[in-house]
């Protein structure tokens, strides 16, 4: 499971978990993960591809992963989870860095870009919208993200594996089985944050529409959307390249709310076009 290659940081609220790969020489790229998602969950095969030329940083974010809190939890802001993105930069001694989020951590990037844009060389939206009443999926589909797990393993372990199915891309979904059934594994074993995931979804809902702010982000961005995606429904996507000028849109009629390994290699691409644009900029 890697276990090795986790570091951590003493942040103000949390003792985060991260890992830092890739081409050290490189300029540093944030990799931040949605709700009820680890770091685990960004494919290894985007992280090592984009690792040739980027120092690649993803953090489990509060209340995922190997991340604790420091003192009792408690709900918070949106504007937390980006606190914390912002506190590891410092830690790490990074600057600017160029940012991409899927799903919730969409959301997060978007919002760095925002309040935050002295510190974001570009942003990649993956799957993700400007606000939850845009494309955001109906209770049926939440409350199935949030279902409590069997105490037996096994079974949630399955109870995950078919969660990933219901909002996963369909096209690729038999190529992809064995692969779900395999990271739902690993990230059991890994950690598990139950009451975790009501406070993110929580931050989620209660986060002011972006929109207006989007408006003013001048970073090369990229938005990347799947037309299969049942969690977050295409909308997001087009609602959030719309209201960032000169974006990309990248949508892909066979992606879901996951990462197909099929689509990985095209993925990493084209966050490394978007990237290679901020030389412009800069």
């Amino acid at each position: 499971m890697n276990e090795e290659r986790d570091q951590f940081a003493e942040l103000s609220e949390v003792r985060m978990c991260f890992r830092d790969e890739g081409n050290p020489a490189g300029e540093p790229l944030l990799l931040i993960m949605g709700l009820s998602s680890q770091l685990i969950h960004w494919p290894q095969e985007i992280v090592d591809q984009l690792g040739e030329r980027y120092r690649v940083i993803r953090p489990d974010n509060r209340d995922s992963g190997l991340t604790e809190w420091k003192d009792a939890p408690r709900q918070y802001f949106l504007r937390a989870i980006a606190r914390d993105t912002v506190e590891l930069l410092d830690h790490l001694g990074i600057e600017r860095a160029h940012v991409v989020g899927a799903s919730m951590g969409g959301m997060v990037a978007q919002l760095l870009a925002i309040e935050n844009a002295s510190r974001v060389l570009s942003l990649c939206s993956i799957m993700s919208t400007p606000h939850v009443s845009i494309g955001m999926a109906d209770g049926e589909v939440l409350q199935e993200l949030v279902k409590k797990l069997p105490e037996d393993r096994d079974a949630a372990i399955a109870q995950t594996a078919a969660l990933y199915a219901l909002i996963g891309s369909k096209t690729h979904a038999e190529a992809d089985r064995a692969r779900r059934l395999d990271l739902a594994t690993r990230a059991y074993d890994r950690a598990r944050h139950p009451e975790g995931s009501v406070r993110q979804i929580s931050a989620a809902l209660m986060a002011p529409n972006r929109t207006p702010g989007l408006r003013g982000v001048r970073v090369p961005a990229l938005v990347i959307h799947g037309g299969e995606d049942s969690l977050i429904g295409i909308a997001g996507g087009a609602a959030t390249h719309a209201a960032i000028a000169g974006s990309t849109y990248l949508p892909l009629p066979d992606m879901g709310h996951d990462l197909p390994h099929a689509l990985v290699t095209q993925v990493g691409t084209a966050i490394h076009s978007n990237a290679s644009r901020a030389a412009a900029v800069v």
